[in-house]
Formats: C-alpha cells, sequence, structure tokens
C-alpha cells in the first residue's frame, strides 16, 4: 500500500514511526516532513496549503491512502479535496473539522444534544463579552473562536485577566481566530484527553493520556501547545470511559451525522473530571500532540488497518490492542518559548534510544547537514516503563544525553500519576 503522511511536528513523526512498521506498507512518502520522519518515509516538497499540487502528487505516485496529521489543513477541507478526487483519506471534512475550527460551532452542538459542558456565551465585540465576564465573575475562562495553535485559551482567575483576555483576542494577538470570543464557565476537577476512532457511524476507544499545558513546573505560567504527556491517564477509570461515550461521544456522532456534518477520523476530547463526571472542554479533530507519542507507543496493533477502516467505514471489523506499560513523553522546548525564542540553533547531538524509547522531532530541520531546532517546541523525548514513574526516570535519562545549549524542558512531567502510584 502506498501512503503520504501530511505534516511534520512530534506527532506526525509519531504516526510516521507507528505507520512504517505496517506490513501492508509498500511505498510511504510525507509532505512536508521532517528529519526524523525521513527515517522512515520519503519526504516530497509539497505545499500541503494547496490542494491541487497534494491531488496532483497522489495521482503522480497512484497513492493509495492519504494520512493528514494537523488540524489547519482538515478546517481547510483538505480531506474534501482528497476524497473528491478518489483518494481515501484519514480526517473530517471542513465542515466536521468545525469541531476544532470553531469552539462556538463545538459549544453549540453541546447545548443541541445535551452533552455535559461549561455554560457558556458567544461574543463578536468586546464591551458585550466585558458585561458578561462582570456579570459572571471569575474563574472564568475566555477563548478564541477559531485556530490559534493551543494558545488562544486564557483560564482567568481574576477579572482584570478575564477582560485582558478579551482585549488580546479583539485587538488581534491572535489574528483571525479571535474575530469571536467564546465565554465559558470555569470547571473544577482534573484534566484528561480521550482518544477514540470514528466512521461516520461507529466509534472505537483508544487510550487516555493527560497532558501538561503550562509551560512551569507545578503547573503554572502561560499556556503552550503542550510540555509532556503520559498515557494512561489514571484519573480516567472504566467507569468514567464508559460514561464518556454515552454521554459525550455517541451524541456527538449521532448529532454531527443529524446535522449534515457526519465526523470521520480521530475525536481527541479534552474533558475535566467534575464533581458530576466527565464534561467536555472542548474537542480536537486530530491526535494529540505531545499525547499521540506516548499513545503510540502503547499501541500493540498495526496502526494502518485502524486508520483505514475509519476511512472505509469498517470501524466495526477492527479492534486496538494496548499495552498495559505507561508511557511519558518530556517536551524539550526553545529557549523563551511560549514567547519569542531564537531559531536555528545548533542540537549537536541526541541520545541512542533503547527499547521502548524513542526521540520523536517536533520543530527540527537539516542545515547544511547539521540539524537545528526551528520550532518552538523541538523535541519529544518518550520513554515507556511498568510505571509512570519507572517511564518518567528513563525519559529524563535519555534528555540528559541530548546536546543542545538553547534547550529548555519541565523536569515534573507526570507528577499527579507519580504521587498516587506512591500514595
Amino acid at each position: 500500500m502506498k501512503v503520504l503522511l501530511i505534516g511534520s511536528g512530534g506527532r506526525e513523526h509519531a504516526l510516521a514511526w507507528k505507520l512504517a512498521q505496517s506490513p501492508l506498507m509498500t511505498e510511504f512518502y510525507a509532505a512536508p516532513g521532517n528529519p526524523g520522519i525521513a527515517e522512515h518515509a520519503t519526504l516530497v516538497a509539497v505545499n500541503v496549503d494547496d490542494h491541487d499540487a497534494v491531488v496532483a502528487f497522489c495521482r503522480q505516485k497512484a497513492i493509495d491512502f492519504v494520512v493528514v496529521g494537523p488540524e489547519a489543513p482538515l478546517v481547510a477541507g483538505i480531506a474534501d479535496a482528497l476524497r473528491a478526487a478518489g483518494f481515501a483519506a484519514f480526517g473530517p471534512s471542513a465542515a466536521a473539522a468545525q469541531l476544532e475550527g470553531s469552539k462556538g460551532f463545538t459549544k453549540d452542538i453541546c447545548a443541541r444534544y445535551n452533552i455535559p459542558t461549561g455554560a457558556y456565551q458567544r461574543f463578536n465585540n468586546a464591551p458585550k463579552a466585558k458585561a458578561y465576564i462582570r456579570e459572571q465573575g471569575a474563574p472564568i475562562v475566555v477563548k478564541a473562536d477559531g485556530l490559534a495553535a493551543g494558545k488562544g485559551v486564557t483560564v482567568a482567575m481574576t477579572l482584570d485577566e478575564a477582560l485582558a483576555a478579551v482585549d488580546d483576542c479583539f485587538e488581534g494577538a491572535f489574528g483571525e481566530a479571535g474575530a469571536e470570543v467564546v465565554v465559558e464557565a470555569y470547571l473544577d476537577g482534573e484534566e484528561a484527553s480521550f482518544f477514540c476512532l470514528c466512521d461516520g457511524k461507529s466509534a472505537l476507544p483508544l487510550a487516555t493520556a493527560q497532558d501538561h499545558k503550562r509551560v512551569g513546573e507545578g503547573d503554572t505560567g502561560p499556556n503552550t501547545g503542550g510540555m509532556g504527556a503520559y498515557s494512561p491517564a489514571p484519573v480516567m477509570t472504566a467507569e468514567t470511559i464508559e460514561r464518556t461515550m454515552k454521554e459525550i461521544i455517541e451524541p456527538t456522532i449521532h448529532g454531527m451525522a443529524e446535522s449534515g456534518h457526519p465526523f470521520s477520523g480521530v475525536f481527541f476530547a479534552g474533558l475535566m473530571m467534575t464533581a458530576k463526571g466527565p464534561e467536555l472542554i472542548e474537542y480536537n479533530v486530530r491526535f494529540g500532540d505531545p499525547e499521540c507519542q506516548v499513545l503510540m507507543m502503547r499501541l500493540k496493533s498495526d496502526l494502518l488497518p485502524l486508520l483505514l477502516a475509519c476511512a472505509h467505514g469498517t470501524l466495526d471489523q477492527v479492534e486496538a490492542e494496548w499495552t498495559d506499560d505507561p508511557a511519558l513523553t518530556v517536551v524539550m522546548a526553545s529557549k523563551g518559548y511560549p514567547g519569542s525564542y531564537e531559531k536555528n540553533t545548533p542540537i549537536l547531538a541526541l541520545p541512542a534510544a533503547g527499547e521502548g524509547e524513542k526521540v520523536f522531532h517536533a520543530g527540527t530541520s537539516l542545515k547544511d547537514g547539521a540539524l537545528v531546532a526551528t520550532g518552538g517546541r523541538v523535541l519529544n523525548v518518550t520513554a515507556t516503563g511498568r510505571t509512570v514513574g519507572e517511564a518518567k526516570d528513563r525519559a529524563y535519562a535519555l534528555i540528559d544525553g541530548v546536546k543542545w545549549d538553547n534547550g529548555f524542558c519541565r523536569r515534573d512531567i507526570g507528577w499527579r500519576a507519580v504521587e498516587r502510584e506512591k500514595a
């Protein structure tokens, strides 16, 4: 089978690593890819924003299946263009990708189909949003409606912080993503991520994870795209997974189909475990980054047939097998992230990864044959273990073998789970 993978981040390196293990794979391409993905696939210089160019490449190489990694091409309709040209693709249509592309759209779906989530209002101007915030009080959550690379959400503990977040959105801090704002109730509890494949009719639960969004240790400082993650999430029991499927995922599948936007791809449900049970914070329509890295480390099944089943509507005929061993990944980022940072800093050495270990490339490039850091989040240093604590120790031992002066990481990834294991 000839496969094209769209994307260039750590999530895509994890997908490439796992897909390349499939005995079904005969030819594997990635656009644009990164130096880590190049270990598994042939990199091609196709502009993924140019859907006609992607379709032309697929025709030229007789591609059988396209796997779309990131959210932006999905929201822009790349899966629609591929399917219209007769190519099987993993990922939702542009209409279904609104679940991530518009937070207001998702909230409206939740309201219509009684999916548990925080109360909310949508605003297209600052004065009305601020009046609502003053009326509700803090803590409160302010979200840019559109895609903002994981940075358009402010969990405001004070009124001043919430009002400033509204100004940030409407004054262009997040570009077009902030043209509309969703203000919602603060949910109290512990966050978890739940992943589930869907073919428009059936759902296949995958696994749970927890990530660390904030840049500083102890989960402090500004939000980022994610500084590390581990799987499974101890806070999600068999009972909460069952409730999540019945109360959140299944009504969403039904609601999207009834609304004329059947969903095919992966649901990434950001959840809050509240006193009432699981409530939806937000949906993403692709694998998490860095959650995908720990999921792929734990997945025993061949990934390719699972993704194909989504595209072909045969998800009820496959199942996924997982190892019980936890996996943990630590993000190494450029100093200054999530603010401004220096680009093209040299990464002099990466450690040799043993069994159950992998360094995934996220924001790297080759410059004159040398590896350099080009992004904010640059490496995902990942390991498995019999416990989260053991996986953590192995990941940090690997990190100590990275020679990159401009890199930093949090040293406490997995702290909640490690504390639970000690209890």
